[in-house]
């Protein structure tokens, strides 16, 4: 495999740090070939502005039409060119961070943010049909990314019935509304729960399964999301009546068998 690993946690020395560093020395011992972004590392601005595309400051900046232009002509910033450049050589993403207020961490919202632009991740179209390629295809299928994230709430408050809501829900956005949009199948996340009140212990397990699931990712059989142009949907983008009939919410959006 050809693993970008996306790192986004402010301390090496962090529950986040020594899982990674288990599993990376699993794929290295496994003749894996690794790339890593440690975002706070590299101090990765997240900000989108008109640096990133060579856009005149004076002109109202219209983000997807800058992108268009900036990768016909050659501007975008180079920090964005080089996280690029890992996405189109890796065939396995795995993003880690820690569950922070429901959501990403700011640093690594803002790469996403940066980093999958019009044009590369998203934004294109079938010659054939027309058709916008996103949720399930696009410009970057054949790859699976695989979420890493720790949670401070006990497992049985992340659940279905917990107060904390299903973290299949929590993630969605992510899962669904980027890796898939984009194009990438998505694993089951590897979630850490009541991590921080972890033992020695608990660590070295988290990390052995964390290693496991990075080694297995393609032998995983990913999340059955609904494909857009798969013909579950109809021409306004809405799942067919005779699909999940009666169902709504996140959950009607996965093939069932």
């Amino acid at each position: 495999m050809n693993v970008l690993w996306v790192f986004a946690h402010p301390d090496s020395r962090s529950l986040n740090g020594a899982l990674r560093d288990t599993a990376q020395r699993a794929l290295s011992d496994g003749g894996h070939a690794l790339v890593e972004s440690d975002l706070y590392a590299m101090e990765w601005n997240p900000v989108v502005g008109p640096d990133d595309f060579g856009h005149d400051p004076v002109e109202r900046l219209r983000v997807p039409a800058a992108t268009k232009r900036a990768r016909s002509a050659g501007t975008m910033a180079p920090d964005i060119v080089a996280e690029q450049e890992k996405l189109a050589w890796a065939d396995t993403v795995v993003v880690q961070f820690p569950l922070w207020w429901y959501g990403l961490p700011a640093i690594l919202k803002g790469w996403f943010d940066r980093v999958f632009t019009m044009g590369f991740a998203f934004g294109i179209q079938d010659p054939e049909t027309g058709r916008t390629l996103r949720y399930g295809e696009g410009p970057l299928a054949g790859r699976r990314a695989l979420a890493v994230t720790t949670v401070g709430a006990r497992e049985t408050s992340i659940g279905p019935r917990g107060v904390n809501g299903a973290i299949e829900d929590i993630l969605f956005p992510l899962n669904h509304g980027t890796f898939w949009y984009t194009g990438m199948d998505v694993l089951p996340p590897v979630v850490v729960h009541s991590a921080d009140r972890a033992s020695a212990e608990d660590v070295e397990r988290a990390g052995k399964h964390l290693a496991e699931r990075v080694l297995t990712a393609w032998q995983t059989d990913p999340v059955p999301y609904r494909s857009q142009n798969g013909g579950d949907y109809d021409d306004a983008l809405v799942l067919r009546p005779e699909l999940a009939p009666g169902e709504t919410g996140l959950a009607a959006h996965l093939r069932r068998y």
